[in-house]
């Protein structure tokens, strides 16, 4: 496949962490990524990591999370944006700015690498379930659902969980519509279809506010709400942005956005809510109830990622993981510089910072 030069600083991202765990990633010369893995480090501690690079040793400091309290109940996956069927990494609709990323003639489609690599390390965690939020593909044709069925569902079997995105609705498309609750030790998930058919732009309908409401009613467990479309949120730092409600919001359209914020204002054990769709690994809290509102970052391309959740009886732990696998890492370090023709900075937009992708979920 084919590889852009990197940067000349050659970059060093510490894109794991846990609470006794840390890996680190580190550019070579040639564009390749070496990956580094530390055990057996000390909870909620500041560690100097020594990284021996082709540069030589490099310092990075890493801190570890806390453990939430109680015992480890079980462990679940998500992916998003997984786009079976894209071609052509960056391209935005009919324009010639990019980069845009190509697999080389006569290559595997990178959006068949990457999720291959990614069903393996998922599978690895043995998941009690593994969620798939939206954007199966590019434009919801039956050769690329069936190219998902292929990667997903033969390996994973009943433990895959499916809900569309905007990709996958187009053209009016209805399938894998619909809420679903998937009851899990420790934890519920509350899976929404935020996908307006025909549309970019999500929504949650005042029925589906009371389903989730009813679902976390009845739960006697914390649960944790996921769609594919990220919340609208005022940016705290601008008192004006409250008042720019705009119907077109890329994401959950602000009303809904609003729905959303009430019910888990009004359901103490609704403890987050997960979402996809901007390709990019942030953390903000909603207004009202003051709950995490996620977004991670797509499987397709750069950094090239799956979150895991690791249910403890106290807290639930995110953890964010840079696919690994030696494909995998060549295609997701080319596209590092995507978008640059926009003015856009790629790398830092997608990845986030460490705390956007590892974090602790607490009980309320």
């Amino acid at each position: 496949m084919t590889s852009e030069s990197p940067s000349p600083s050659r970059p060093i991202d510490v894109t794991t962490v846990t609470d006794t765990e840390a890996v680190v990633h580190a550019t070579r010369p040639d564009g390749t990524v070496e990956v580094h893995r530390f055990d057996d480090l000390e909870p909620a501690a500041t560690t100097a990591l020594t990284i021996d690079t082709a540069d030589g040793p490099r310092s990075v400091d890493v801190t570890t999370l806390q453990r939430p309290p109680g015992e480890l109940l079980c462990r679940f996956a998500t992916v998003n944006d997984v786009h079976f069927g894209e071609l052509a990494a960056g391209q935005i609709d009919d324009l010639p700015d990019g980069p845009v990323r190509r697999p080389e003639p006569g290559a595997e489609p990178y959006p068949e690498v990457m999720n291959r690599c990614a069903v393996t390390e998922m599978l690895a965690v043995d998941p009690a379930a593994v969620i798939v939020k939206g954007d199966l593909s590019l434009d919801g044709a039956p050769e690329e659902w069936e190219a998902f069925e292929r990667c997903y569902r033969d390996p994973i079997g009943d433990r895959l969980h499916v809900v569309r995105g905007n990709h996958d609705a187009y053209r009016g498309q209805n399938e894998y519509a619909g809420d679903q609750r998937i009851d899990l030790p420790g934890i519920t998930v509350a899976l929404l279809d935020t996908t307006i058919p025909l549309a970019t732009t999500g929504a949650i309908s005042p029925d589906q506010g009371d389903w989730l409401d009813a679902v976390a009613h009845d739960a006697d467990r914390p649960v944790i709400a996921m769609g594919h479309h990220q919340q609208w949120i005022p940016d705290p730092d601008d008192p004006e942005s409250g008042t720019r409600r705009n119907p077109e919001y890329f994401g959950l359209h602000p009303d809904a956005s609003d729905l959303l914020d009430n019910v888990c204002a009004r359901r103490a054990n609704l403890i987050a809510y997960s979402a996809g769709h901007t390709h990019r690994h942030r953390v903000r809290r909603m207004c009202a109830s003051r709950v995490p509102s996620i977004e991670v970052g797509c499987t397709k391309d750069f950094p090239g990622t799956w979150a895991e959740y690791r249910v403890f009886e106290g807290g639930v732990m995110q953890v964010v993981h840079r696919i690994s696998g030696d494909e995998a890492l060549r295609w997701s370090e080319s596209c590092r510089g995507l978008y640059a023709d926009f003015g856009i900075d790629y790398e830092q937009y997608a990845m986030g910072a460490l705390h956007d992708r590892c974090f602790v979920i607490d009980h309320r």
